[in-house]
């Protein structure tokens, strides 16, 4: 779902990025009809979706990884020491970018995220914590899902505007 709604925030917003999603125990699962339901209802089809598996390969090529729980985390993380600064859980980099501030028109994505990882500790990623894990859904009922689909909808709707502000109106 978080896919679902990343991709369709960066696309509204003009952003082309490639976006996909990895986890750490299913591959080629695909969403569950609770899943299905629920995002559609929101105007996302997710019906297509076929879980996979993530690995060093797609974690080291990727611009940021974003998990959902800090286990995802920590799990890209241990992949190589240079990951840290462009891994974090969805809920850590909103709140760090917000504490942080927009990225600015003229700084690059890189820049911004050094300074949302600034002070930050692998130490940060250990254990759990509802500050920064996103409760998975999955098996729940439909309420769970939509409670989890409107809140993985307000984090991506905060996360674009912080790396993607929309600039505003008589400013260069």
């Amino acid at each position: 779902m978080a896919e679902a709604l990343l991709r369709e925030r960066l696309r509204s917003r003009g952003v082309d990025a490639h976006v996909s999603s990895a986890g750490l125990t299913f591959e080629g699962r695909a969403a569950t009809d609770d899943a299905v339901r629920v995002a559609r209802k929101r105007g996302l089809d997710i019906s297509g979706h076929s879980s996979r598996m993530m690995n060093a390969e797609m974690v080291h090529r990727a611009d940021l990884v974003i998990g959902m729980e800090r286990l995802h985390a920590r799990e890209a993380v241990v992949l190589g020491d240079s990951l840290m600064p462009r891994c974090f859980t969805l809920k850590e980099l909103v709140r760090r970018g917000e504490a942080a501030g927009a990225r600015r028109h003229d700084e690059t994505i890189e820049a911004w995220l050094s300074r949302a990882n600034a002070g930050r500790r692998p130490m940060e990623l250990l254990g759990e914590s509802p500050d920064d894990d996103v409760a998975d859904p999955y098996l729940g009922s439909p309420k769970v899902y939509a409670g989890c689909l409107t809140e993985l909808d307000d984090l991506t709707e905060r996360l674009v505007n912080l790396m993607w502000p929309i600039a505003k109106e008589g400013v260069a």
